[in-house]
Protein backbone atom coordinates (compact mmCIF):
# COMPACT_ATOMS: atom_id res chain seq x y z
CA UNK A 1 0.00 0.00 0.00
CA UNK A 2 1.18 3.50 -0.85
CA UNK A 3 2.86 5.01 2.29
CA UNK A 4 1.64 8.78 1.80
CA UNK A 5 2.83 9.81 4.52
CA UNK A 6 6.30 9.06 3.97
CA UNK A 7 5.80 10.39 0.61
CA UNK A 8 4.69 14.02 1.59
CA UNK A 9 7.33 14.15 4.35
CA UNK A 10 9.98 13.15 1.32
CA UNK A 11 8.55 15.55 -1.03
CA UNK A 12 8.42 18.35 1.70
CA UNK A 13 12.49 18.08 2.41
CA UNK A 14 13.57 17.78 -0.92
CA UNK A 15 10.78 20.56 -2.35
CA UNK A 16 11.39 22.97 0.57
CA UNK A 17 15.41 23.48 2.32
CA UNK A 18 14.65 26.66 4.80
CA UNK A 19 10.34 26.88 4.27
CA UNK A 20 10.42 30.87 6.06
CA UNK A 21 12.70 31.59 2.95
CA UNK A 22 9.81 30.26 0.37
CA UNK A 23 9.37 33.47 -1.85
CA UNK A 24 5.45 33.29 -0.69
CA UNK A 25 6.90 34.08 2.79
CA UNK A 26 9.93 36.44 2.77
CA UNK A 27 11.12 35.41 6.06
CA UNK A 28 7.31 36.19 7.82
CA UNK A 29 6.65 34.44 10.99
CA UNK A 30 3.40 32.87 9.40
CA UNK A 31 1.01 30.39 11.16
CA UNK A 32 0.97 27.67 8.98
CA UNK A 33 4.69 27.04 8.87
CA UNK A 34 4.15 25.47 12.04
CA UNK A 35 0.71 23.62 10.83
CA UNK A 36 3.88 21.76 8.43
CA UNK A 37 6.37 21.34 11.41
CA UNK A 38 3.71 19.85 13.71
CA UNK A 39 3.50 17.06 11.21
CA UNK A 40 7.04 16.77 11.07
CA UNK A 41 7.51 16.62 14.61
CA UNK A 42 4.73 14.04 14.77
CA UNK A 43 7.15 11.89 12.13
CA UNK A 44 9.91 12.75 14.42
CA UNK A 45 7.95 11.28 18.11
CA UNK A 46 6.94 8.27 15.60
CA UNK A 47 10.49 7.21 14.50
CA UNK A 48 12.76 9.36 16.63
CA UNK A 49 14.75 9.86 13.69
CA UNK A 50 17.14 12.86 14.32
CA UNK A 51 16.40 14.46 10.53
CA UNK A 52 12.93 15.68 11.46
CA UNK A 53 13.77 17.02 15.11
CA UNK A 54 16.90 18.54 12.94
CA UNK A 55 14.82 19.51 10.04
CA UNK A 56 12.39 21.69 12.66
CA UNK A 57 15.41 23.32 14.63
CA UNK A 58 16.30 24.88 11.18
CA UNK A 59 13.81 26.07 10.73
CA UNK A 60 12.53 27.71 14.29
CA UNK A 61 16.36 28.84 14.64
CA UNK A 62 15.42 31.26 11.59
CA UNK A 63 13.19 32.98 13.65
CA UNK A 64 14.67 32.29 17.53
CA UNK A 65 17.65 34.86 18.02
CA UNK A 66 20.27 34.01 20.26
CA UNK A 67 18.34 35.96 22.87
CA UNK A 68 15.19 34.90 22.63
CA UNK A 69 13.29 37.39 20.90
CA UNK A 70 11.13 36.47 17.56
CA UNK A 71 12.08 37.38 14.04
CA UNK A 72 9.25 39.09 12.30
CA UNK A 73 6.96 38.73 15.53
CA UNK A 74 5.26 41.93 17.01
CA UNK A 75 4.00 41.70 20.75
CA UNK A 76 1.99 44.47 20.58
CA UNK A 77 0.22 43.18 17.22
CA UNK A 78 -1.56 41.21 19.61
CA UNK A 79 -2.68 38.64 16.92
CA UNK A 80 -3.46 35.18 18.33
CA UNK A 81 -1.75 33.71 14.64
CA UNK A 82 1.54 34.71 16.16
CA UNK A 83 1.18 32.08 19.00
CA UNK A 84 0.88 28.78 16.63
CA UNK A 85 4.51 28.24 15.69
CA UNK A 86 5.09 28.58 19.37
CA UNK A 87 4.24 24.74 19.71
CA UNK A 88 7.59 23.60 18.29
CA UNK A 89 9.52 25.36 20.85
CA UNK A 90 8.14 22.86 23.77
CA UNK A 91 10.21 20.05 21.96
CA UNK A 92 13.20 22.19 21.50
CA UNK A 93 13.16 23.14 24.83
CA UNK A 94 12.85 20.00 26.05
CA UNK A 95 15.26 18.24 23.81
CA UNK A 96 18.12 20.42 23.85
CA UNK A 97 17.68 22.98 26.92
CA UNK A 98 18.48 26.41 24.95
CA UNK A 99 17.67 29.53 27.15
CA UNK A 100 16.35 30.97 24.24
CA UNK A 101 13.26 28.73 23.36
CA UNK A 102 12.21 29.40 27.04
CA UNK A 103 12.35 33.45 26.35
CA UNK A 104 10.65 32.53 23.31
CA UNK A 105 8.22 30.47 25.13
CA UNK A 106 7.78 33.25 27.96
CA UNK A 107 7.07 35.83 25.76
CA UNK A 108 4.41 34.15 23.96
CA UNK A 109 2.49 33.46 26.66
CA UNK A 110 2.97 36.96 28.05
CA UNK A 111 1.21 37.80 24.59
CA UNK A 112 -1.79 35.59 26.01
CA UNK A 113 -1.81 36.87 29.00
CA UNK A 114 -1.83 40.23 27.65
CA UNK A 115 -4.72 40.12 24.97
CA UNK A 116 -7.31 42.07 25.04
CA UNK A 117 -10.57 40.09 25.61
CA UNK A 118 -14.45 39.54 25.32
CA UNK A 119 -16.62 40.48 28.66
CA UNK A 120 -16.95 36.94 28.57
CA UNK A 121 -13.19 36.23 28.65
CA UNK A 122 -12.37 35.36 24.65
CA UNK A 123 -9.25 36.30 23.36
CA UNK A 124 -9.80 38.77 20.21
CA UNK A 125 -8.59 37.40 17.13
CA UNK A 126 -6.40 40.18 17.05
CA UNK A 127 -6.07 43.79 18.25
CA UNK A 128 -7.09 45.34 14.74
CA UNK A 129 -10.59 42.71 14.90
CA UNK A 130 -12.26 44.44 18.10
CA UNK A 131 -13.91 42.18 20.08
CA UNK A 132 -14.26 39.40 17.58
CA UNK A 133 -13.64 35.88 17.77
CA UNK A 134 -12.99 33.77 15.29
CA UNK A 135 -12.90 29.76 15.29
CA UNK A 136 -9.26 30.16 13.58
CA UNK A 137 -8.09 31.69 17.03
CA UNK A 138 -8.90 28.50 18.98
CA UNK A 139 -6.11 26.21 17.27
CA UNK A 140 -3.63 29.12 17.19
CA UNK A 141 -4.09 29.72 20.64
CA UNK A 142 -5.57 27.29 22.85
CA UNK A 143 -3.32 24.10 22.54
CA UNK A 144 -0.47 26.32 23.10
CA UNK A 145 -1.65 27.64 26.27
CA UNK A 146 -2.64 24.26 27.61
CA UNK A 147 0.41 22.95 26.94
CA UNK A 148 2.20 25.85 28.82
CA UNK A 149 0.16 25.43 31.39
CA UNK A 150 0.89 21.56 31.69
CA UNK A 151 4.66 22.16 31.07
CA UNK A 152 5.07 25.00 33.73
CA UNK A 153 2.73 23.96 36.22
CA UNK A 154 0.28 26.32 35.68
CA UNK A 155 -3.40 24.86 36.16
CA UNK A 156 -5.41 27.98 36.34
CA UNK A 157 -4.73 28.39 32.96
CA UNK A 158 -6.18 24.92 31.85
CA UNK A 159 -9.75 26.66 33.20
CA UNK A 160 -9.33 29.55 31.07
CA UNK A 161 -8.31 26.85 27.59
CA UNK A 162 -11.49 25.28 28.68
CA UNK A 163 -13.44 28.57 28.90
CA UNK A 164 -11.97 29.74 25.43
CA UNK A 165 -13.81 26.77 24.05
CA UNK A 166 -16.64 27.04 25.74
CA UNK A 167 -17.57 31.13 25.22
CA UNK A 168 -16.84 30.69 21.36
CA UNK A 169 -19.22 27.49 20.72
CA UNK A 170 -21.76 28.93 22.73
CA UNK A 171 -21.52 31.83 20.52
CA UNK A 172 -20.93 30.55 17.42
CA UNK A 173 -23.10 27.00 17.06
CA UNK A 174 -26.08 27.38 14.75
CA UNK A 175 -28.88 25.63 17.01
CA UNK A 176 -30.62 23.95 13.68
CA UNK A 177 -27.40 22.28 11.87
CA UNK A 178 -24.92 22.24 14.99
CA UNK A 179 -22.59 23.48 12.93
CA UNK A 180 -20.73 26.43 13.52
CA UNK A 181 -20.09 29.93 12.42
CA UNK A 182 -16.77 31.33 11.13
CA UNK A 183 -17.08 34.33 13.72
CA UNK A 184 -18.80 35.99 16.07
CA UNK A 185 -18.50 40.16 16.78
CA UNK A 186 -19.07 40.56 20.15
CA UNK A 187 -20.08 44.59 19.50
CA UNK A 188 -22.40 43.16 17.01
CA UNK A 189 -21.17 46.32 14.48
CA UNK A 190 -18.91 44.57 12.12
CA UNK A 191 -20.90 44.66 8.61
CA UNK A 192 -20.16 41.02 7.97
CA UNK A 193 -21.96 40.44 11.58
CA UNK A 194 -25.79 39.64 11.99
CA UNK A 195 -27.42 41.91 14.06
CA UNK A 196 -28.90 40.34 16.85
CA UNK A 197 -26.71 36.95 17.06
CA UNK A 198 -23.45 38.92 15.69
CA UNK A 199 -22.44 35.73 13.73
CA UNK A 200 -20.99 35.77 10.20
CA UNK A 201 -22.75 34.32 7.21
CA UNK A 202 -21.82 31.49 6.81
CA UNK A 203 -20.08 27.59 7.68
CA UNK A 204 -16.68 28.32 6.27
CA UNK A 205 -15.10 24.56 6.34
CA UNK A 206 -11.72 25.55 7.17
CA UNK A 207 -12.46 27.41 10.01
CA UNK A 208 -15.04 24.46 11.36
CA UNK A 209 -11.45 22.35 10.49
CA UNK A 210 -8.68 24.37 12.93
CA UNK A 211 -11.50 24.10 15.80
CA UNK A 212 -11.85 20.58 15.34
CA UNK A 213 -8.22 20.49 15.67
CA UNK A 214 -8.12 22.69 18.34
CA UNK A 215 -10.52 20.51 20.62
CA UNK A 216 -8.46 17.39 19.91
CA UNK A 217 -5.24 18.58 20.32
CA UNK A 218 -5.87 20.20 23.54
CA UNK A 219 -7.60 17.36 24.71
CA UNK A 220 -4.83 15.45 24.27
CA UNK A 221 -2.64 17.80 26.59
CA UNK A 222 -5.54 18.19 29.51
CA UNK A 223 -4.42 16.06 32.72
CA UNK A 224 -7.66 14.61 33.82
CA UNK A 225 -11.32 13.30 32.76
CA UNK A 226 -12.42 15.81 34.40
CA UNK A 227 -11.30 18.56 32.29
CA UNK A 228 -11.75 16.98 29.14
CA UNK A 229 -15.44 16.16 29.23
CA UNK A 230 -17.10 18.87 27.47
CA UNK A 231 -14.60 19.61 25.09
CA UNK A 232 -15.18 15.65 23.95
CA UNK A 233 -19.33 16.22 24.02
CA UNK A 234 -18.63 19.68 21.80
CA UNK A 235 -16.40 17.70 19.49
CA UNK A 236 -18.73 15.06 18.76
CA UNK A 237 -21.98 17.20 18.43
CA UNK A 238 -19.81 19.29 15.53
CA UNK A 239 -18.32 16.03 14.09
CA UNK A 240 -21.89 14.67 13.68
CA UNK A 241 -23.28 17.63 12.22
CA UNK A 242 -19.86 17.31 9.67
CA UNK A 243 -21.13 14.26 9.11
CA UNK A 244 -24.54 15.80 7.74
CA UNK A 245 -22.89 17.50 5.12
CA UNK A 246 -20.17 15.74 3.63
CA UNK A 247 -20.31 15.29 0.10
CA UNK A 248 -20.83 12.20 -1.86
CA UNK A 249 -16.89 11.74 -2.27
CA UNK A 250 -16.77 11.50 1.47
CA UNK A 251 -14.94 15.07 1.59
CA UNK A 252 -16.02 18.90 2.55
CA UNK A 253 -17.49 21.67 0.22
CA UNK A 254 -15.82 25.32 0.89
CA UNK A 255 -18.90 26.32 2.68
CA UNK A 256 -20.20 23.46 3.98
CA UNK A 257 -23.90 24.06 3.68
CA UNK A 258 -24.08 24.69 0.08
CA UNK A 259 -22.80 21.55 -1.51
CA UNK A 260 -25.34 22.44 -4.91
CA UNK A 261 -24.98 25.93 -5.03
CA UNK A 262 -22.84 27.23 -8.43
CA UNK A 263 -19.32 28.05 -7.56
CA UNK A 264 -18.61 25.44 -4.25
CA UNK A 265 -15.85 23.53 -4.67
CA UNK A 266 -14.42 20.24 -2.35
CA UNK A 267 -11.54 21.89 -0.66
CA UNK A 268 -8.58 20.02 0.57
CA UNK A 269 -7.53 21.92 3.83
CA UNK A 270 -10.96 21.42 5.73
CA UNK A 271 -11.36 18.08 4.69
CA UNK A 272 -7.57 17.60 5.76
CA UNK A 273 -8.23 19.02 8.92
CA UNK A 274 -11.37 16.90 9.71
CA UNK A 275 -9.94 13.53 9.08
CA UNK A 276 -6.97 14.46 11.21
CA UNK A 277 -9.14 15.65 14.01
CA UNK A 278 -11.47 12.84 13.79
CA UNK A 279 -8.24 10.09 13.57
CA UNK A 280 -6.97 11.55 16.38
CA UNK A 281 -10.49 11.74 18.44
CA UNK A 282 -10.43 7.78 17.86
CA UNK A 283 -7.01 7.30 19.17
CA UNK A 284 -7.88 9.05 22.39
CA UNK A 285 -11.07 7.23 22.83
CA UNK A 286 -12.90 10.62 22.83
CA UNK A 287 -15.20 9.00 19.89
CA UNK A 288 -15.76 5.60 19.63
CA UNK A 289 -14.10 2.77 17.17
CA UNK A 290 -17.35 3.19 15.41
CA UNK A 291 -16.30 6.44 13.71
CA UNK A 292 -12.86 4.64 12.07
CA UNK A 293 -14.96 3.60 8.82
CA UNK A 294 -16.04 6.94 8.52
CA UNK A 295 -12.65 8.31 9.19
CA UNK A 296 -10.88 5.65 6.37
CA UNK A 297 -13.71 6.57 3.85
CA UNK A 298 -13.10 10.49 4.40
CA UNK A 299 -9.06 9.77 4.11
CA UNK A 300 -9.31 7.43 0.80
CA UNK A 301 -11.86 10.59 -0.04
CA UNK A 302 -8.72 13.19 0.41
CA UNK A 303 -6.53 11.21 -1.81
CA UNK A 304 -8.64 10.25 -4.23
CA UNK A 305 -9.99 14.65 -4.78
CA UNK A 306 -6.65 16.23 -4.12
CA UNK A 307 -3.47 13.96 -4.21
CA UNK A 308 -1.86 13.97 -7.21
CA UNK A 309 2.04 12.38 -7.85
CA UNK A 310 4.13 14.30 -10.01
CA UNK A 311 6.65 13.23 -12.32
CA UNK A 312 9.37 13.32 -9.70
CA UNK A 313 7.44 11.33 -7.48
CA UNK A 314 6.77 14.38 -5.52
CA UNK A 315 3.00 14.49 -3.57
CA UNK A 316 0.38 17.65 -4.36
CA UNK A 317 -2.44 18.78 -3.08
CA UNK A 318 -4.92 20.66 -5.05
CA UNK A 319 -7.72 22.43 -4.60
CA UNK A 320 -6.60 24.51 -1.51
CA UNK A 321 -8.35 27.75 0.27
CA UNK A 322 -4.93 30.45 0.10
CA UNK A 323 -7.00 32.66 2.82
CA UNK A 324 -10.06 33.79 4.21
CA UNK A 325 -11.29 36.32 6.67
CA UNK A 326 -13.33 38.74 7.37
CA UNK A 327 -13.77 42.62 7.56
CA UNK A 328 -10.30 44.55 7.18
CA UNK A 329 -8.84 46.48 4.55
CA UNK A 330 -10.33 44.53 1.96
CA UNK A 331 -13.80 45.43 3.93
CA UNK A 332 -14.32 40.80 3.22
CA UNK A 333 -17.99 40.75 3.77
CA UNK A 334 -17.85 37.01 4.34
CA UNK A 335 -20.74 35.72 1.77
CA UNK A 336 -21.09 32.93 0.04
CA UNK A 337 -19.65 34.94 -3.18
CA UNK A 338 -16.57 35.88 -0.93
CA UNK A 339 -15.82 32.28 0.10
CA UNK A 340 -15.68 31.01 -3.37
CA UNK A 341 -13.61 33.49 -4.75
CA UNK A 342 -10.58 33.96 -2.52
CA UNK A 343 -7.68 32.09 -4.81
CA UNK A 344 -7.19 28.38 -4.72
CA UNK A 345 -4.25 26.86 -4.90
CA UNK A 346 -1.59 23.86 -5.07
CA UNK A 347 0.12 22.79 -1.38
CA UNK A 348 -1.25 25.96 0.57
CA UNK A 349 0.81 24.79 3.70
CA UNK A 350 -2.29 24.59 5.81
CA UNK A 351 -4.09 21.87 3.80
CA UNK A 352 -0.35 20.07 2.96
CA UNK A 353 0.50 20.11 7.54
CA UNK A 354 -3.46 19.10 7.86
CA UNK A 355 -2.97 16.13 5.12
CA UNK A 356 0.64 15.15 6.47
CA UNK A 357 -0.71 15.17 10.24
CA UNK A 358 -3.66 12.86 9.16
CA UNK A 359 -1.63 11.07 6.97
CA UNK A 360 0.84 9.92 9.87
CA UNK A 361 -2.22 9.17 12.27
CA UNK A 362 -3.81 6.46 9.86
CA UNK A 363 -0.19 5.54 8.03
CA UNK A 364 2.13 5.67 10.94
CA UNK A 365 5.71 5.44 9.77
CA UNK A 366 6.52 2.68 12.22
CA UNK A 367 4.35 0.53 10.26
CA UNK A 368 7.43 0.53 7.81
CA UNK A 369 10.01 -2.19 7.27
Amino acid sequence: MTNYAQIALDTLFERYDLLPKEKRYHGKWSYDIGVVLLGVKAAYEQTNEKKYLAYIKETMDFYIQSDGTIRGYSFDAMNIDYINNGKLLFLLYKETKADKYKVALDLLYRQLQEMPRTKEGSFWHKKIYPNQVWLDGLYMGAPFLAEYAVTFDRPADLTDVVQQFTHCYQQTCDSNSDLLYHAWDEARIQPWADSETGCSAHFWGRSIGWFMMALVDTIALLPDEAATSSLSQMFEQTLKALANVRSAEHVWYQVLDQGEKTGNYLEASASSMICYAAAKAIKLGVISQEWQGFVDETYQGIINEFVFITNEGWLNLIRNCEVAGLGGPDKRDGSFVYYISEPIITNDFKGYGAFLQASLLLQPLSEEG
